[in-house]
């Protein structure tokens, strides 16, 4: 097994627990909000700022402004970009370093637009049906249900806005994956098993 496995994904999908299943059946490593962690660690700037800005291009500036620069780790010449573009190439460099030391599972955070230069990629878009994302989205993540259509709603507005407006391509296209998965017609586990098909496939060529 030599893939890096990104994954683009509706909420309430299943995406991050496909992620998971397949990180465990490789014993690769998976990151998702664990990305953060390493951009921060790796860029020197504050956690807290990966975590404001995560997937979420619209996030008000006056955040940055009231912040104290020096203590996010800056200094006078890191200016010379937004701060929310400084916070995504921080994590596209980190995407870009967890994918040199080899396989892994990396959810969402534009990282198929990230790695577009490496070969022993799989770019994966996992979505669903309406009903099923929302059943999930009450059941699983303990969202009430009268709150869940527009939390749906809200989450994938933002995942796309982020990347659309990062990558300049659009999020779901197909034309952006290698693979695009509906769980309500396979299932978490049966995406799991189209996934490791395609991998085995690929890795044959």
């Amino acid at each position: 097994m030599k893939t890096i496995i990104t994954i683009g994904r509706q909420y309430g999908s299943g995406g991050r627990e496909i992620g998971q299943k397949l990180a465990k059946a490789y014993d690769i490593p998976y990151y998702d909000k664990e990305l953060l962690k390493v951009a921060a660690k790796e860029s020197g700037l504050c956690e807290e700022l990966f975590e404001n800005f995560d997937e979420r291009p619209t996030t008000s500036f006056l955040y940055s402004l009231v912040m104290d620069p020096y203590a996010l780790g800056y200094n006078a010449s890191s200016f010379d970009l937004p701060l929310n573009h400084k916070v995504f190439l921080a994590a596209f460099d980190a995407i870009k370093a967890i994918a040199d030391q080899g396989p892994c599972v990396i959810v969402g955070r534009c990282a198929d637009y990230a790695l577009s230069d490496y070969k022993n990629t799989l770019h994966v878009f996992v979505h669903g049906n309406t009903e099923d994302k929302l059943e999930r989205i009450t059941k699983v993540y303990g969202v009430p249900q009268d709150k869940a259509k527009d939390f749906m709603i809200k989450t994938d507005k933002q995942r796309a806005s982020y990347y659309n407006y990062y990558t300049s391509k659009k999020w779901g296209d197909i034309k952006s994956y290698d693979l695009s998965v509906n769980t309500s017609h396979f299932g978490i586990d049966g995406a799991v098993l189209l996934i490791q098909k395609a991998i085995e496939l690929r890795e044959k060529n």
